[in-house]
């Protein structure tokens, strides 16, 4: 029987406005990721598989975890995330819309694109929605063939998007279950029936404590 779980990367460089720019953990990512790993080892967790996007922020996170596997990390860029900088830049350049400065800002801003993108009014998109949508549908479909428990190391679009396809979600819920994933949080679903079922979303065992409460991140 195959197990997935997807965790979302370490917080990444927030000062950053571009796509390679964010690519990297901070210091709190890391520390983030390590703790994740101790967590995993305090459990005995062992894991038959384990996946990365090919983003730099996936590999560190990886790194940190240092998951115990009887075979090597294989990296599939179908698990990066999606361009969200290279996107709000269309959005500004095309609509007007632009990026936001504040918290506050985002929480409007990212259905506002993922909208236009979708409805293919995002002229020189890097991908289209339904492409994303597909790519994220192929992975879960080839991991969760495997046998065993698979950890897959992403980013938070990426697991969204899962959460849309093995849930059913329409655009709304998905940009709010977007926004709400937290750095190095796990999300887990096991073969059902024929599908994929959720069985934790978002959790933060390793970070459940009041001396680590403060490493508890969207961003």
């Amino acid at each position: 029987m195959s197990h997935i779980v997807l965790v979302r990367h370490g917080q990444a460089n927030t000062a950053a406005r571009d796509e390679g720019g964010y690519d990297r953990l901070s210091s709190l990512g890391h520390q983030q990721s390590g703790w994740l790993g101790a967590h995993f080892r305090q459990r005995g967790d062992v894991f038959a598989h384990v996946w990365t996007g090919t983003l730099r922020r996936h590999v560190e996170t990886a790194d940190g975890i240092a998951a115990e596997t009887p075979g090597p990390v294989t990296r599939d860029e179908r698990l990066n995330e999606l361009e969200y900088f290279t996107l709000s830049q269309l959005l500004a350049e095309q609509h007007g819309i632009t990026l936001p400065s504040n918290r506050e800002g985002f929480l409007r801003h990212l259905p506002c694109l993922f909208e236009h993108w979708r409805d293919g009014k995002l002229e020189g998109a890097p991908e289209s929605f339904q492409s994303f949508e597909a790519r994220v549908r192929d992975a879960l479909d080839e991991i969760s063939a495997l046998q065993g428990r698979s950890l897959v190391v992403t980013s938070g679009g990426l697991i969204g998007m899962a959460m849309r396809i093995t849930l059913g979600l329409d655009m709304p819920a998905f940009c709010h279950v977007c926004l709400s994933i937290q750095n190095t949080s796990v999300s887990s679903w096991v073969p059902l029936d024929g599908q994929l079922a959720l069985t934790q979303f978002n959790a933060l065992p390793h970070l459940d404590t009041p001396d680590r409460l403060f490493a508890q991140t969207h961003i």
